[in-house]
């Protein structure tokens, strides 16, 4: 009988017995790869070009993406229009018929369904349907002038998360720790807590690393149960035989990836396994919200419906961007805002899940001292239209409104944004941004910015082409809600 041949994958498998027993002699050597293993993750992130983009100190260490999927009404939550109020019930199809996805089911003119009122010293207009966060009002730049490039939700998600309403680019989160690289090496630098109830439009693609190296990609926490599924081990053993383990097989990598360089899904591959090791306590910890008071789980409405879900989502922000993970992204369910039909019974929904986690994270940021140094965004992909959309039945009460590119609502608050600033303004419908117009590039740019990056050398040579998150479009910061520039 011939001998198998001997694989680096069986040969691990004869020489565990030998392992074990090498455990008591030279268990706390690090000759065989020359360096911590940590610190090669580290120098992954460093890879040339991200390093001329930090030109600047940053205000912000972190982001908290509080991504609304499906669209927020505009002038339903942040932008009051006393025009299309008296006007409503007036027929205006004609005046908008390209921009209307469902021309069939279009009807006339709608107000809002809601009370607006002014809240804090700057007096931001914020709807009755968002009492919680109205009470932070101070702490937010509502930007009103933003819009974005296609009504329909796959392309529109694309632009928002990745630029260009293309599959494939890498996502904002996976720029910026491609940039910027990770604070903590325990924990991924791009961390993304989607909802347990399902995956939103585009799925997993929304927090890709697309033509970055994949080690860049966002990484999914579980809001239950195992924060990262096999991230446990298979079976208890030495804490001394794991790490001597751990070292071997680190070594091994290394003389088999310096055979072969350039590969990127290898390097990937090898920064992961790396990671996931060190991962097994960090991820765990930080998901434990077991010691927060009973205060502080209140404040985010923990074990309270219908807030419990996103809320721990909220409070596990927080915990990260507390270990040093750059940049955070909290989605919620499909398309909860995606509010076609029965507007006033959807778009409260959305609200009552959102509405006090959201405040409970900015005030508890806040009362820690984090604010400052935490970036905290809120928006969707585009926004709504002026006129009803009606359902297949007809009946005027139970209507929605239909996407709309032309104007959305978006605010940050924290990493350097000044409180109680608005930027821009859209027309007496609230159709389309016309005052201080901002790009979703803008958008881009700006978050960047207040990371220290800046986005024009933020840049992945591709193809003889330096590729951006902006693309070749004109950018600017949004320098009007910053406190300094």
């Amino acid at each position: 009988m011939i001998d198998q041949p001997i694989t680096r994958r069986n040969w691990m498998q004869r020489t565990a017995a030998g392992l074990k027993a090498a455990a008591l002699t030279s268990i706390f050597s690090t000759d065989l790869y020359g360096e911590q293993p940590q610190n090669r993750v580290k120098h992954r992130g460093s890879l040339g070009q991200q390093q001329r983009a930090t030109q600047r100190a940053a205000p912000a260490q972190s982001v908290i993406h509080l991504f609304m999927n499906g669209g927020p009404s505009q002038m339903d939550l942040f932008d009051p229009k006393p025009e299309l109020n008296k006007r409503h019930g007036e027929s205006y199809f004609d005046e908008l018929a390209s921009e209307v996805e469902n021309p069939a089911a279009a009807g006339a003119l709608m107000k809002a369904p809601y009370r607006f009122a002014q809240h804090g010293e700057a007096g931001h207009w914020i709807s009755n349907v968002l009492p919680h966060l109205s009470t932070c009002a101070d702490d937010l730049a509502v930007i009103k002038s933003m819009y974005t490039t296609n009504l329909t939700h796959e392309p529109a998600l694309f632009k928002i998360h990745g630029g260009q309403e293309m599959p494939g680019l890498p996502a904002m989160g996976s720029w910026v720790s491609y940039g910027l690289g990770t604070e903590n090496q325990n924990l991924p630098a791009y961390v993304v807590l989607d909802d347990p109830l399902g995956l939103p439009v585009n799925q997993t693609q929304n927090w890709q690393a697309g033509y970055l190296p994949p080690t860049f990609q966002g990484t999914r926490f579980r809001s239950t149960g195992s924060p990262v599924l096999n991230l446990e081990r298979a079976f208890e053993e030495p804490d001394q035989v794991t790490e001597l383990e751990r070292d071997l097989i680190a070594g091994l990598d290394r003389i088999h990836l310096e055979n072969r360089p350039g590969q990127l899904q290898l390097d990937a591959r090898i920064a992961s396994y790396e990671l996931a090791a060190r991962m097994q306590l960090a991820a765990t910890d930080v998901l434990d919200i077991t010691h927060e008071t009973k205060a502080t789980l209140a404040m985010y409405g923990i074990g309270e419906e219908p807030t419990d879900s996103y809320g721990r989502r909220c409070l596990y922000a927080r915990r990260l961007v507390e270990r040093g993970v750059r940049f955070v992204q909290l989605f919620i369910n499909f398309q909860i805002w995606d509010n076609h039909t029965e507007l006033e019974k959807g778009c409260r929904t959305a609200c009552e899940r959102t509405d006090l986690p959201i405040a409970g994270l900015l005030k508890d940021l806040k009362q820690r001292g984090l604010l400052d140094s935490t970036l905290v965004v809120w928006g969707g992909e585009f926004g709504r239209l002026p006129i009803a959309q009606l359902p297949s039945d007809k009946n005027v009460a139970n209507a929605g409104r239909d996407h709309n590119k032309n104007a959305m609502i978006t605010w940050m608050a924290g990493g350097g944004v000044q409180g109680g600033v608005t930027v821009g303004a859209t027309d007496d419908l609230g159709f389309a941004a016309v005052e201080n117009r901002i790009t979703v590039a803008d958008w881009h740019a700006t978050i960047l910015h207040q990371l220290g990056l800046e986005y024009e050398h933020l840049y992945f040579e591709r193809n003889g082409l330096k590729d951006r998150l902006t693309g070749v479009e004109e950018a600017r910061i949004i320098s009007e809600i910053l406190t300094t520039n």
